[in-house]
C-alpha cells in the first residue's frame, strides 16, 4: 500500500495542485478549462490559501513527493445562476462550507485519498465554528463521483430530473460535531 501525507497546501504545492485540477477538467470532465467555472484553479492562492476560513489540501505521495490529490473548501455558497435559486438560498455564503476540487489522479484512485481529504475538510469546517452546512455539487457522469458522494452525504437536488437541465447533482454532507 502506498503511503500519502495529507496536509495544507503551501506556496510550493500550488503549481502541482493546479496541474492535478487542470488534468481533471480536461481528461475526466472533458470540458477543458472554462474560466467561469474554473477561475479558482488559476488563482489557488487567492481562492483558498490567503482567505481566512478557506483551505486547500494536498495528498502527497511519500515515495516521490508528487501531489496525487487535491481538495478545497471555501465559504462561498453556490451562486444563482447557474444553480437553482432555492439551492443558493438554502446554502448561503459565509454560512456554508463548500467542498471543491476533490480530485485524485487516476493512478492514485481507489486508495481512500478522497475520503481522507474530505474528512480533513469536514474537520476544518467544524473547527471554524461559523459554518452551519457543508455543500457540494458534482457531475454524476464522472466515473465514481455519484456513488462516492452518496456514501458521504444526501442528495438535495438532482438536475437530471429537471426537463432540459444540466446533469449536476447537489449534495449536503453532514457537519462533524
Amino acid at each position: 500500500m502506498l503511503e500519502y501525507r495529507i496536509r495544507t497546501a503551501t506556496a510550493d504545492d500550488l503549481g502541482a495542485a493546479r496541474a492535478v485540477m487542470l488534468d481533471t477538467v480536461y481528461h475526466d470532465f472533458g470540458t477543458g478549462y472554462v474560466p467561469r467555472w474554473h477561475g479558482d484553479i488559476i488563482d489557488l492562492d487567492g481562492a483558498y490559501v490567503r482567505p481566512a476560513r478557506h483551505t486547500l489540501l494536498v495528498a502527497v505521495d511519500q515515495r516521490d513527493g508528487a501531489v496525487a490529490a487535491t481538495a478545497a473548501l471555501d465559504s462561498r455558497g453556490p451562486a444563482h445562476p447557474p444553480n437553482p435559486r432555492w439551492i443558493a438560498e438554502r446554502f448561503p455564503s459565509d454560512e456554508t462550507a463548500q467542498l471543491r476540487r476533490v480530485y485524485v489522479r487516476a493512478e492514485h484512485r481507489r486508495r481512500g485519498l478522497a475520503r481522507r481529504l474530505v474528512g480533513e475538510l469536514l474537520d476544518f469546517a467544524a473547527t471554524d465554528g461559523g459554518y452551519r452546512a457543508v455543500y457540494l455539487h458534482t457531475d454524476p457522469a464522472v466515473t465514481g463521483a455519484e456513488g462516492f458522494w452518496r456514501s458521504l452525504g444526501k442528495v438535495v437536488h438532482d438536475e437530471r430530473e429537471d426537463s432540459g437541465a444540466s446533469r449536476v447533482m447537489h449534495f449536503e454532507v453532514p457537519m462533524r460535531p
